[in-house]
């Protein structure tokens, strides 16, 4: 049964304002096949038409993300007109190319929080993973933010490399004044899914990182949040990815498209519309692309007769069609699912002496900063 109108209601927007970057990090979640290709990017009353559709919908919450959203010259409109429809703005940055005055006039303009990503706890851990150093810019920016009052996110995306330095990277994110700091495992799609055999941790480093991140988490409790998200490869359970398919969350391409998640735009046989076509709202409700995993009625065993599946919806999309070429597979990650022996494949080879293997580089061209 299809879901009726308002079944879903948004909760959150992640504007991804541009799929520029002056990174090239190799879990990246912009897209592997447009990499090469210049993007259209919609203009400024594009995205404030979008933002003023978005919150009478319903949402509450945006996410100003990218690439780098730093390098849209027009962010501050963008923030202000946000800010003026009473949404929580959030910005999602990796702060390379951030000034003080400019981080002023962002939080005038209505910012309310501020997320920075790290790859790790020196500048050879930004060349090894993102082909460019910045930590000491970073932690400056992440100054600028406390001195402005405004709530600060540290996030650090864990793979093999840097899961290791997880205590530290606690003990720095405590020093900088951190009110929330995000342990991500790598989620393995687009560039990461390119760079697997890179990036996986093995089990070992996974439950050693959590125990730590747990002890931390109890040491530190009520100064500074910490999420520690384990990655689906070794639970053997999964996630409702997003909170459900075009559930609660919405994301917005750069180019308008409207997705549930950032990698739907990979799947073959869906057709996702743009902001400029219609409203989001008609969008949001109707279309066939948006309602293809929405309920029950999609799924396979043994999804369909599992006691979870009103709670993790058959997990990851993407992440099943990436393993499987099947869209409506049972996510791999799963132990329950028929392909679930991709995963411990992946396990396996994680587990293994690391090779000499290089990683794939994104082939983004670097850019300036937009000021």
């Amino acid at each position: 049964m299809q879901p009726g109108p308002t079944s879903h209601r948004p909760y959150t927007l992640v504007a991804e304002l541009t799929y520029r970057c002056p990174l090239r990090c190799l879990y990246c979640s912009n897209p592997v096949q447009r990499a090469d290709a210049p993007q259209a990017e919609l203009d400024t009353a594009s995205w404030q038409r979008a933002l003023t559709q978005a919150e009478e919908l319903g949402v509450v919450q945006v996410h100003f993300s990218g690439g780098e959203p730093l390098l849209r010259r027009d962010l501050e409109a963008l923030v202000q007109h946000a800010h003026s429809l009473g949404l929580y703005c959030s910005l999602i940055t990796s702060a390379l190319g951030l000034t003080r005055a400019r981080l002023g006039e962002l939080a005038q303009a209505g910012l309310d929080h501020v997320q920075i990503s790290l790859q790790g706890l020196s500048d050879a851990d930004g060349l090894q993973i993102a082909g460019r150093t910045g930590l000491a810019e970073k932690l400056v920016a992440m100054e600028w933010v406390r001195s402005l009052s405004l709530p600060l996110t540290v996030n650090v995306v864990l793979h093999r490399h840097n899961i290791e330095q997880v205590p530290e990277l606690i003990d720095l994110a405590a020093r900088v004044g951190a009110e929330r700091l995000e342990l991500a495992n790598t989620q393995f799609l687009g560039w990461a899914l390119e760079n697997q055999a890179y990036l996986l941790p093995t089990a070992a480093q996974i439950e050693r990182a959590r125990a730590q991140a747990s002890a931390a988490r109890d040491r530190l409790r009520g100064r500074m949040e910490i999420l520690f998200v384990l990655p689906d490869y070794h639970t053997g359970t999964v996630r409702a990815c997003m909170s459900g398919w075009a559930s609660r969350y919405m994301v917005v391409s750069p180019d308008g498209l409207v997705l549930p998640c950032h990698q739907a735009h990979t799947l073959p046989g869906l057709t996702f519309e743009r902001v400029t076509e219609r409203a989001l709202g008609d969008i949001w409700r109707d279309s066939p692309a948006l309602n293809a995993f929405r309920g029950e009625a999609w799924m396979e065993e043994p999804c369909r007769g599992c006691e979870r599946r009103e709670q993790d919806f058959g997990g990851c999309r993407c992440q099943a069609f990436a393993l499987t070429g099947r869209l409506n597979a049972t996510d791999p990650a799963c132990r329950l699912a028929p392909e679930h022996g991709r995963v411990l494949e992946a396990r396996s080879r994680a587990a293994a002496p690391p090779t000499a293997e290089r990683p794939v580089q994104l082939r983004y061209r670097r850019v300036p900063s937009a000021r």
